[in-house]
């Protein structure tokens, strides 16, 4: 395989990855937007909420980055009886748990919001939404499973067009429910959980129809008689570390959400804000990094390491780039895009400050993508993790909480710590890449 070739393959799995990444991410973004019209507390509240929720999300992640890395490596290899018992079984665990999980959610939302330290104005206003969202998590656990198993078949696109019709869908949901509108009652927050869910529940129901008619026709009971244990130990021994380094930083994040929490309704509804800003400015990364993941796993299935290495390298440069240009762009219009959200004063000084931090952050989290990604599709899967848990605990939250609510600095300081993390965990993951130890470490090497 020839690098031109690979430069091909590389693009035509990061740009529906990238499309789809942006338009997942807008479905938050549209409930921000048009909450912001509806007042600043549901955005504070939904913010705390969503926090909260991406923690839960990532438990469902063990098994769909189990899900994609061990596809991908058997697809490299030719075993597609493998690739339909990975994805049987995915499906299987991820709806089982979502459900136990969804109704754990809706049951104990309240007690749930008082741990996370929503302030009791805001209670009235995230309540719903948990409940809501919360008790149709489930969806977004089958969601994850469809869509990992069809990146992985080089069928990036499906996922794709599906993104498009329910941001059509969550767009409309939100604008009726949201306010009121085609005769139906104003409910806020309420209304874009209801919006937001259903779309979740269309999401889920075409993935389905695209699984059985494009990738997987059917799962032979052949296949699955006896029970491919086998293949269930291997996807949690693959998922639960992977997904060690996703729950560490939402979990950290939580934790930050608490402690911005303790400095005012104001300090979270900026960081809600300028989330959904700076979201877009990273997203090239992302997608090219998931789609170099895709294409590394192969590469590593068919041991061709010097190709895993080149298409890694490549993925860094591009990523840094994009991201660093576009947090530029950002900052340069921050007050402008902030004034689109909100009227507040200080949330607009405050977050346009914020932005040009982000600058320096997203060159750090470029890189973060790259080698996590990476790493983890060859096979390193503990890296990640541990490097994660030390540098991202000990330097963005204990720092954070030491600059900005010991000394009193507040937000824009734990920016600052943010940005540094970012960049010295992206360091590290270079550092690693560039060494070739994750060579050996396959998956399907050690079978």
């Amino acid at each position: 395989m020839r690098f031109g070739n690979l430069s091909r393959q590389l693009a035509s799995l990061a740009g529906p990855i990238f499309i789809e990444t942006l338009l997942v991410m807008m479905l938050g973004a549209v409930d921000t937007f048009m909450l912001s019209r509806y007042s600043d507390n549901s955005v504070a509240a939904v913010g705390v909420v969503n926090q909260l929720m991406n923690l839960v999300f990532l438990l469902f992640e063990v098994i769909s980055l189990g899900t994609s890395i061990l596809c991908s490596q058997y697809i490299g290899a030719g075993r597609r009886d493998k690739v339909i018992q990975v994805v049987g079984i995915s499906l299987l665990f991820n709806l089982l748990s979502g459900l136990v999980l969804s109704i754990c959610l809706h049951l104990f939302a309240d007690d749930m919001l008082m741990l996370m330290g929503l302030r009791p104005d805001l209670m009235s206003e995230g309540l719903p939404y948990m409940k809501i969202v919360g008790g149709f998590a489930f969806l977004q656990a089958i969601s994850l499973s469809l869509s990992a198993s069809l990146r992985s078949a080089d069928k990036a696109k499906y996922p794709m067009y599906v993104a498009i019709v329910v941001n059509i869908l969550n767009i409309i949901g939100n604008y009726t429910l949201i306010f009121g509108k085609f005769g139906m009652p104003a409910l806020g927050v309420e209304g874009a959980a209801i919006s937001t869910s259903f779309c979740r529940f269309v999401s889920v129901v075409i993935l389905l129809v695209v699984l059985f008619k494009k990738h997987i026709p059917s799962f032979p009971k052949e296949l699955f008689t006896p029970f491919p244990w086998i293949e269930l130990k291997n996807l949690l021994k693959i998922g639960i570390p992977s997904a060690g380094e996703h729950f560490s930083y939402s979990l950290s994040q939580v934790v930050i959400s608490y402690f911005i929490n303790m400095i005012s309704n104001q300090a979270l509804a900026t960081r809600s804000y300028v989330i959904n800003i700076v979201m877009f400015t990273y997203i090239f990364a992302l997608a090219i990094a998931q789609g170099g993941a895709i294409l590394i796993g192969h590469l590593v299935g068919m041991k061709k390491i010097n190709a895993a290495y080149t298409i890694g390298k490549r993925i860094m440069r591009m990523g840094t780039t994009t991201s660093v240009t576009l947090a530029l762009l950002t900052a340069i219009f921050g007050k402008h895009l902030l004034g689109m959200l909100t009227s507040d004063p200080w949330i607009i000084s405050t977050g346009a400050a914020i932005l040009w931090i982000e600058v320096l952050l997203e060159n750090g989290r470029a890189l973060n993508f790259f080698g996590v990604n990476s790493l983890r599709s060859a096979g390193d899967i503990y890296f990640p993790v541990i490097i994660g848990i030390i540098v991202m605990w000990g330097i963005q939250v204990v720092g954070s909480y030491i600059l900005g609510i010991s000394f009193g600095w507040g937000l824009i300081a734990m920016w600052a710590v943010f940005a540094l993390d970012e960049n010295i965990r992206g360091l590290i993951f270079l550092r690693r890449w560039n060494s070739f130890k994750w060579v050996g470490k396959s998956f399907l090497g050690n079978k």
